[in-house]
Parts: C-alpha cells; sequence; structure tokens
C-alpha cells in the first residue's frame, strides 16, 4: 500500500493585524469538513491560496464485479489548514460549501502543533504501509531511535501480537499506527 500527502504549497501570508500593528505567523488548524468533502476543499482552499494539508491513503476498493485502488483522506472528515487565525479569515475559509467548523472548544479554533504536522508528513513521506488507528488515551510514550522515522515521539501498543508505533493528533483526536521494531523505540 502507498502514501501520498496533496499539499498546497502556496503562500500562506502573514498578515499584520491593523488595531495592534503586530505581525501574526500562520499556525495550523484543524477544520471540519461534510463527509466526503475533503477533495473539494482542498481544491477550494488551494485556488483561494490558503496552505493546507490533506494526507491521504491508497486502499483497495472492491465492488461486486471490479477492483480499483483509491486515494481517500487518512482522517476522514478533517483537512489541517495553515492560517492567521482572525474573525476574517475563519468567515473566508467556513464560507466555502463543505466547510463545517474549525476544531476547538468553546468557539475557539484550537491551533494544532507543527510537530504534529510534521510527524504526520514524516510517516507518508517513509512510504511506509499506515493505518488509522483508534485516538488512545493511555499508552506509553516512545521516540522512535532508529530508522526513518528515528526522532519522532509516539505511542507504543500491541496489535495481533506484532508491535505498532501510534501518533496522534490530539485536537481532532485521532491517530495513525505503521508497524516498528519494538528495538527502535525507546521510551521517554
Amino acid at each position: 500500500m502507498m502514501e501520498r500527502s496533496d499539499t498546497s504549497l502556496g503562500a500562506a501570508p502573514v498578515l499584520e493585524q491593523p488595531s495592534k500593528n503586530i505581525l501574526l505567523k500562520p499556525e495550523w488548524y484543524a477544520l471540519y469538513t461534510r463527509s466526503r468533502f475533503e477533495k473539494k476543499l482542498l481544491s477550494e482552499l488551494t485556488d483561494r491560496r490558503v496552505e493546507v494539508f490533506l494526507p491521504m491513503r491508497e486502499i483497495l476498493s472492491r465492488w461486486k464485479d471490479r477492483k480499483k485502488r483509491i486515494w481517500i483522506p487518512l482522517f476522514p472528515g478533517y483537512i489541517f489548514v495553515n492560517h492567521v487565525d482572525t474573525p476574517e479569515n475563519r468567515f473566508r475559509i467556513l464560507n466555502i460549501p463543505g466547510a463545517v467548523r474549525f476544531v476547538g472548544f468553546e468557539g475557539h479554533a484550537d491551533r494544532i502543533p507543527e510537530e504534529q504536522i510534521q510527524y504526520i508528513r514524516r510517516f507518508l513521506e517513509s512510504s511506509i504501509a499506515i493505518d488509522p488507528y483508534p485516538y488512545i488515551q493511555v499508552g506509553t510514550r516512545v521516540e522512535v531511535i532508529a530508522g526513518p522515522l528515528k526522532g519522532i515521539h509516539g505511542i507504543l501498543v500491541e496489535k495481533r501480537g506484532r508491535f505498532r508505533f501510534v501518533i496522534q493528533v490530539d485536537l481532532i483526536r485521532q491517530a495513525i499506527s505503521v508497524e516498528i521494531d519494538a528495538s527502535d523505540v525507546r521510551p521517554i
């Protein structure tokens, strides 16, 4: 199974807040989407020059009469948006058909650490088979000490007698996992 990541490399402009005259840096946020609207939003946001990240994975889809490889979102219902969180920018993004709301609490969008976005990108670039994994609240936190994922922090779990390394995106309560040798990780 191959993995792919669709991203827009369009510039995420640093916007100036008029009242305070302070430069604000874009940060990553999770945008909750209508069902099966992730790719449409990717296209629309890219056209509007907003930096987005939609991690995808390839699966074998089976119908009664045939099989076909298709690309689906790694985290169904979510797309990651890198922007300056202002009311104007939120309004501009949320007015796109298919955008539901930014993930957060008490009406405030919560940012996703850049580190978690980079970890997902490294997983996708490593060409290791990736599976979505249920969000885990407890487990042993580990760091990968060898191989293409060296330096990434996550949780070590066991699945059918084999070790799996799990990376969680806390804000959207989603996770992904890969098979890993237990000797390639150390507790942190």
